[in-house]
């Protein structure tokens, strides 16, 4: 006698970045998971966060978004054909962006999935007329709830195992994050007050570890230049080891980026430093152990006010 398997229902969930944005999505992944124990979850996102979305417990496959442009109707088709064969019950958009209305789009030919987004005529509408003015975190939670998913976590990384043992680092140590968006060079501190602060903590004979992007390695030769005891682990870490390095981490201090989320997630005494050019109560950090601290102008920001912020275990 053959028995027939029950088909798992096939859910879609779209995450695409930035980084932030991926480690603020961690609790809707969580409370998407819960809600759909028996389905087959899929998570479409960018390929430099496809490690870190396997890591976890939330999805059963994660495919990477080969980002089709404007001008690349092939590209749209392939991706349409995919999404059609996979037979899609619900899709959450956790991205509400333009790309994602043209995902919709698409999907909107044949055999119709249920949506969670922003995007008219979807299923299961966000309509706040305030949405872009909430933090991501509520505004999510808020979303998922019109979908009947009323239970969403805060971010975390509790599904995650990560090691260290790759960097060589002597205890106590305090992550730098010196750099961000080198189109917003008003949301940096400056890289001289990254080195005074530097030296201030070798002093009290902690490590400062300087974590960025390749694009930031200049950041990173600066402050050991004025701090050659540092410790430069520029272009060198991704997404997992900084959850590894922030959870044996004394402490952090950066600038709004997207380490910091990571790093603030993990459970670090974390200090978040904001200009004028964003807005905490929108896109702040969270976790246990998070302070922010604004100044208008960065440049106005001193080492003593940074200092006397900074919070160690």
């Amino acid at each position: 006698m053959n028995i027939t398997k029950p088909v798992k229902k096939r859910i879609l969930v779209i995450k695409l970045g930035a980084m932030g944005d991926i480690v603020q999505a961690t609790g809707p992944f969580e409370a998407i998971r819960s809600h759909h124990l028996n389905s087959h979850i899929t998570l479409l996102t960018t390929n430099k966060y496809v490690d870190f979305a396997k890591s976890g417990n939330w999805f059963d496959d994660v495919w990477i978004d080969e980002r089709p442009t404007w001008f690349d109707p092939q590209g749209w088709i392939k991706l349409a054909k995919r999404l059609h064969n996979n037979n899609f019950y619900r899709v959450y958009d956790l991205q509400t962006s333009d790309r994602t209305a043209i995902i919709f789009f698409l999907l909107r030919f044949g055999k119709k999935p249920e949506w969670s987004g922003s995007v008219y005529g979807c299923s299961h509408r966000h309509i706040n007329p305030s949405r872009n003015l909430m933090h991501t975190i509520e505004r999510q939670a808020e979303q998922l709830a019109i979908a009947d998913i009323n239970n969403v976590p805060a971010p975390s990384f509790n599904c995650i195992e990560a090691s260290s043992i790759n960097f060589d680092l002597s205890k106590p140590y305090v992550l730098l994050v010196p750099g961000g968006s080198a189109h917003r060079l008003n949301k940096r501190w400056p890289k001289n007050n990254y080195a005074q602060l530097a030296i201030r903590l070798v002093n009290k004979n902690i490590l400062p570890v300087v974590i960025g992007h390749k694009s930031e390695e200049e950041l990173a030769r600066y402050i050991s230049g004025l701090c050659p005891e540092s410790k430069d682990l520029t272009n060198k870490t991704s997404m997992i080891d900084i959850i590894a390095l922030a959870r044996q981490a004394a402490g952090a201090v950066g600038n709004d980026t997207g380490p910091m989320h990571v790093i603030a997630t993990s459970g670090t005494p974390s200090l978040a430093i904001y200009s004028h050019a964003s807005d905490p109560a929108i896109c702040g950090q969270r976790g246990s152990n998070v302070s922010i601290i604004r100044q208008q102008s960065l440049k106005n920001l001193s080492v003593d006010e940074v200092e006397a912020s900074l919070q160690l275990r």
